[in-house]
């Protein structure tokens, strides 16, 4: 299946080069390419820079990019207008924050994420300002409900967090976790669970049973962590 690229341009290289690393954490297959300084190596944007990073980024499946400030906007709009225009409709520049965003564009495009699903997760990278808006936005339907004590040492942390949102984003159904969007890497780290916090599931739609039953399993499995050693 065709895959979509990210690629962040920013008017310091170690900016968008740490950003792809942390983005990569949590998305190893998704192609991230950085693209940020001059060509000379100091602070700006490059025109070829962000040129070969669009090239390199497509796998297929378009490109999402994100941008630090107005100017590396503007060279990304230049280099997309120099494209055919075929390549050109597959290139999304997306208004988001840059870090926020590509951790969030990354997850999408890793589990199979279209350019307008991946784009939008960008978007959304702006936090919960209702932390139950989530829960009523549910399908309706019966809702199954289950929860789970988080056993890793680590919690909800980055890694974990891309962990349940991959697991939950392979059903069709509506998932929640303590209220929020179970498919939403950021809104599920801001949640900030810790070892032995509850994690309340419930979802509703076809697969709902079967994807909550998963996630208690990832869940009560530390992830791949293992358990912490009990203390004392």
């Amino acid at each position: 299946m065709a895959s979509v690229g990210i690629v962040v341009v920013s008017h310091s290289s170690k900016i968008a080069e740490g950003t792809v690393e942390l983005a990569r954490q949590m998305a190893p297959t998704t192609t991230l390419v950085a693209a940020g300084g001059t060509d000379e190596g100091g602070i700006g944007t490059s025109f070829d820079a962000v040129s070969a990073a669009l090239g390199t980024a497509d796998g297929g499946g378009g490109v999402v990019v994100l941008c630090d400030l107005g100017s590396a906007v503007l060279t990304s709009e230049t280099a997309v207008d120099f494209l055919d225009d075929a390549d050109r409709e597959r290139v999304v520049i997306v208004d988001a924050p840059i870090v926020e965003g590509a951790v969030a564009a990354a997850v999408a495009a890793e589990t199979g994420g279209s350019l307008a699903q991946v784009a939008e997760a960008a978007r959304s990278a702006t936090g919960v300002a209702d932390p139950h808006a989530d829960e009523r936005e549910l399908r309706g339907g019966d809702a199954v409900e289950r929860s789970a004590v988080l056993v890793n040492a680590s919690g909800l942390h980055a890694r974990p967090a891309a962990e349940l949102v991959t697991h939950a984003s392979r059903f069709q159904a509506d998932v929640t976790v303590n209220g929020v969007d179970a498919k939403s890497l950021l809104r599920i780290m801001g949640l900030g669970l810790g070892i032995g916090s509850t994690v309340s599931l419930m979802a509703t739609g076809p697969d709902a049973q079967q994807a909550v039953d998963d996630l208690v399993e990832l869940i009560e499995g530390g992830f791949g962590e293992g358990k912490a050693a009990p203390q004392g």
